[in-house]
């Protein structure tokens, strides 16, 4: 049986970890608050971020990480990605020599321009060939529910990327493997920074018409930053790419595509980041990262510098749409 430890309990790690004990794993989540881990043991219950939704009785819960890493032949990482770094520092000399870790994490480091992958890799000291990155379509709380999805695993190891694929293979979560690790996590985070966008037109009253082109353009803009460093095209044409673009701008579930609303319908940023109730918003921080990231390199995202500029430079929605608006025209 794989022993698998998931770090992070929040909705998405928490709900990797249901799915990876439905598919036959043993499984040990680690939450940063003991009161946490106490009521998922006790409850089966996450009540502060799945609310109402059963875990499996098999899936056990800690906040010691020395005990949910203990032996794990899986570690996955599900927290915040700008406390990757600090976080794993700590974890590093607890990881077993030969697990794979996987990114659950969508979003680059701020200051650095690092993918979560290459974080790992500084951090833990591991080859990039014991790193795979989940991505796709994947709303936390439909998958709870057991509504079908696929999913992209990646990793530069096929054969890894196949067994993870394996200990995450459920009737309702049908993952892909996939060695494109780069495009993944590129199309993982950019596609929260277009959902801000979307949010903010909707906001505004705007219609499917905008939404549609900002999700089309946003696909595009992804794609050029992917060709700077190698990624494959035809990853961004599937389920990490144009598959998680379209859920995340879409769903109402989506974190950044509501925060995105409540900016778009006037809201400053400190006001909705008090509405969001402490869940991190992975595009706002992101928006920053990824526009140095395209800057490093000369990757044109300019609708990823019209959130920028919204969230951080006191530029309203409704200018943001102006100035995308007024771009000159050109081929597509």
């Amino acid at each position: 049986m794989t022993r698998a430890a998931v770090l992070g309990a929040g909705s998405w790690g928490t709900v990797f970890a249901k799915v990876l004990t439905d598919a036959g794993s043993d499984v040990t989540l680690w939450a940063r608050r003991p009161e946490l881990a106490n009521g998922i043991n006790a409850t089966h219950e996450n009540a502060d971020y799945l609310k109402g939704l059963l875990l499996p009785e098999r899936l056990t819960a800690t906040h010691e990480a020395a005990e949910a890493l203990g032996g794990a032949d899986i570690v996955a990482l599900a927290i915040p990605s700008q406390t990757l770094r600090a976080n794993l520092q700590d974890w590093t000399p607890l990881l077993p020599p030969d697990a794979t870790l996987v990114s659950l994490m969508k979003g680059v480091e701020l200051g650095t321009a690092k993918r979560m992958s290459e974080v790992i890799a500084e951090v833990a000291g591991v080859p990039a060939e014991r790193i795979a990155v989940v991505s796709g379509p994947n709303l936390a709380r439909e998958i709870a529910q057991e509504q079908p999805t696929a999913t992209v695993v990646a990793c530069a190891d096929l054969e890894r990327a196949t067994a993870v694929g394996h200990a995450s293979f459920t009737p309702y979560f049908r993952p892909y493997t996939n060695t494109d690790v780069v495009g993944c996590e590129l199309g993982g985070a950019v596609k929260n920074v277009i959902a801000l966008a979307c949010g903010m037109a909707q906001g505004m009253g705007f219609g499917d018409n905008t939404v549609a082109s900002l999700i089309t353009r946003g696909l595009a803009e992804t794609a050029r930053l992917g060709a700077v460093f190698g990624a494959d095209p035809m990853t961004f044409a599937g389920l990490a790419g144009l598959g998680d673009l379209v859920a995340t701008c879409s769903s109402p579930l989506s974190r950044n595509r509501t925060f995105g609303e409540r900016l778009g319908r006037g809201e400053t940023l400190e006001q909705a980041q008090q509405a969001s109730h402490g869940q991190v918003v992975e595009g706002v921080k992101s928006c920053r990262s990824v526009l140095e990231l395209a800057d490093r390199f000369g990757a044109d995202v300019p609708i990823t510098r019209a959130v920028e500029a919204v969230c951080f430079r006191g530029t309203s929605p409704a200018d943001m749409v102006s100035e995308l608006m007024q771009r000159a025209i050109k081929r597509e």
